[in-house]
Formats: C-alpha cells, structure tokens, sequence
C-alpha cells in the first residue's frame, strides 16, 4: 500500500490549505473546529481512497463529507454549549488595519444557519456552480438557490446593522444566482 499512502500523501500536499480554509468558514471561523474537520475529512478521504481515486472525483467526495461533516457537528454543537455568562471577557486590544471588514463578513457568516452557510461557502467561496453545489450537498438546484439568496440576504442585513461599508467584492455584490466563474463565463 505504499502508493496509496503516497498518493494520498501528494493530495493532502495539494489541497490542505484549501481544505483548511473553506473548514474555517463552515465552521463559523473557529481555527480548532476547523482543524477537527479537516481531520475528520481526511480520514473519510483515506478510507475511501482507492474508490474516489479510481472514480477521480477526490475533491467532490472531500467537499461532501466536509460539509455533512459540518453540518454534523452543528447540530451536535447545539446540544452542548457553554451557558451564557453575565459578562464578557477582554476581547483583543486591536486589529490589524483592513482586518475590521473581514471580521465582520466571518461573524456575520458565522450567524447564518449551517445549510445557508455551506451553500454560501461552496458557491462563493470555493466557486462551486449551482449544479456543483446542489450535487455536493444532495440537495435540488432550486433549494440551492433558494438557500444562497437567503443566506446572502442575511449577510447583507447583519453587515448593514453592524456598520459594514464593504466593497465591490463583498459578499452578495452581485447577482447572487451566479458565482464569479458563472459571471465572467457569461454563463446563466
């Protein structure tokens, strides 16, 4: 098996930072449930590995079993929260300049329900056609729609009360049906 290991090791190379990054999204940018994702990703990855290597479609199995993941672990979350406290703690002293909008969008996509927030990750930031989307998440192109204009209004309406100026490229800037690949292609 050492090929196996070799070539899912290559694989791992390639696309862990990816994977990383779109975990720390689904996960409402939290960097340790992100981790525990990708883990978890992973090792479904390897115990199917012979399958979707042979069926070439790695990066699709690893999107599905990243967001079923994910979705997973929110609603076990939900279960077993800290109790709310009477006061905050000191939160950081400062932010790095242009970091506040970026933050911003994060919590604000940390609120959206966990199936609004994996449509919105896969269509705008892994760039995922609605087709590829609603295949990911098993869902129908319609719900996947549905989903994205939803989500996409609530980011709006949350960075709109929080003060949020945005920019050209926020999020939901444009047609929210289309992703940017769908834009430039002048695809429908």
């Amino acid at each position: 098996m050492p090929d196996r290991d070799a070539e899912f090791g290559e694989y791992l190379e390639s696309r862990a930072v990816v994977m990383r990054r779109t975990a720390y999204l689904l996960c409402g940018g939290d960097w340790h449930r992100a981790e525990d994702l990708v883990q978890t990703t992973l090792t479904k990855i390897y115990v199917a590995w012979s399958r979707i290597r042979r069926d070439g479609s790695v990066d699709a199995y690893s999107r599905k079993v990243m967001v079923r993941a994910a979705i997973d672990e929110s609603r076990r979350a939900y279960r077993r929260r800290e109790a709310v406290v009477g006061e905050l703690p000191e939160t950081e002293a400062s932010l790095p300049a242009g970091v506040e909008d970026a933050v911003d969008v994060r919590r604000a996509l940390a609120r959206l329900p966990a199936g609004q927030r994996a449509v919105v990750v896969l269509r705008y930031w892994e760039d995922l056609t609605v087709a590829e989307t609603a295949a990911a998440l098993g869902k129908s192109e319609g719900t996947i729609k549905s989903q994205a204009s939803k989500g996409l209004a609530a980011l709006r309406r949350m960075l709109s009360e929080s003060g949020y100026s945005g920019s050209a490229g926020a999020p939901g800037s444009a047609d929210p049906s289309r992703s940017a690949g769908d834009r430039e292609a002048g695809a429908s």
